[in-house]
């Protein structure tokens, strides 16, 4: 299993492989989806314009600059099957999810293995990695699954280089609504007015919907966007992932709620984990890599507890685990599960 979230495989009261919004479905969110059951006897929109127009209304970016796929994972090889670049490079540890996209292509991937001494983060070094040969990169703010905010100065330096060396640029930020700094980067991005940056982003993990499967990319090379909209089925998008998107871009307060709610429980999380022996890794995100030497996922899941065992992340090993940042009710449950098995 390559990824979290394996609940039907497994009996499991308490997921913490997969990181979604502790605060759950927004009401408004809940509402669109039910009233989105009515309109199931028509097409959806083949446009999508009332949902592209609420994405740039959060965004404040322009609306023919948006492409939305049936998740940010439908989004990830449309891009190479429409650009169809030779050589990749992806920093690692990171999502599997791009080495699946690249493996949809014909094209060399190439892999630059973040080191552990420096918490996993991106660095001067990668920059210095970047060359003529490489047409395309895939990063991740905050990482996945290290939870690492690519430094601003370090981003700014990899797009700069990055447009001197004609290289698409992809940024998942896919978690990055979870940040105190997701504005920042922001403005910092749509600043640059870089031609050759893709950001992606999704509302499954902010929003708590992956089965509504709604992501976006912002893309402000219009001709490029066009080329990745050729590779996107005709209808992508069901009448209610583009009600519930509509619904739920309204919600800034809700992501701020839920800002607020992650930092606090990360830190209780963090401390907690440090508490029992285990090796803890910065984060940002609403995850938190660390590692021991106990077979926790074994462990945890006789007590139907499912974390993420990231063995098998390239650039990591075995005894690497990642768990999600949810409710304060849920967070000590699992601190009390961790203590019986760490104690044993």
């Amino acid at each position: 299993m390559v990824h979290g979230g394996d609940i039907y495989r497994n009996c499991i009261s308490l997921d913490y492989s997969v990181n979604i919004n502790p605060l759950g479905i927004p009401a408004s969110v809940e509402a669109a989806l039910r009233e989105a059951v009515s309109l199931c006897s028509r097409y959806p929109d083949i446009r999508q314009e009332k949902l592209k127009a609420a994405i740039a209304e959060m965004d404040k970016v322009s609306a023919d600059e948006i492409l939305c796929g049936n998740g940010a994972s439908e989004l990830f090889p449309a891009i190479l099957h429409a650009l169809k670049p030779k050589k990749i490079l992806i920093p690692v540890p990171s999502f599997y999810g791009y080495e699946w996209a690249a493996g949809t292509e014909a094209c060399e991937v190439s892999y630059f293995p973040l080191r552990e001494q420096d918490n996993f983060v991106l660095g001067e070094d990668f920059i210095a990695a970047l060359d003529k040969e490489t047409e395309l990169i895939y990063l991740a703010s905050p990482n996945n699954p290290t939870g690492q905010l690519i430094p601003p100065e370090i981003l700014k330096g990899i797009l700069k280089r990055c447009q001197e060396l004609d290289i698409i640029v992809v940024v998942d930020e896919c978690f990055l609504p979870f940040c105190e700094e997701a504005g920042f980067y922001e403005e910092m991005e749509a600043g640059m007015k870089c031609g050759n940056l893709i950001q992606v982003r999704a509302f499954t993990k902010t929003f708590a919907i992956p089965g509504v499967r709604l992501g976006y990319l912002i893309c402000r090379n219009r001709e490029v966007c066009q080329k990745i909209a050729r590779q996107l089925p005709e209808w992508n998008l069901s009448v209610f992932a583009q009600m519930a998107g509509c619904a739920a871009a309204k919600e800034t307060e809700f992501i701020g709620e839920s800002r607020k709610l992650i930092k606090e429980q990360r830190s209780i999380l963090t401390k907690e984990l440090i508490s029992l022996g285990f090796r803890v890794y910065p984060s940002r995100a609403d995850y938190i890599l660390f590692y021991t030497e106990l077979p926790l996922y074994e462990l945890l899941l006789k007590k139907q507890i499912l974390i993420r065992n990231c063995e098998n992340y390239r650039g990591l090993s075995k005894g690497y685990y990642r768990i999600a940042v949810r409710g304060q009710a849920e967070n000590e449950r699992l601190i009390s599960a961790l203590r019986e098995v760490t104690e044993k």
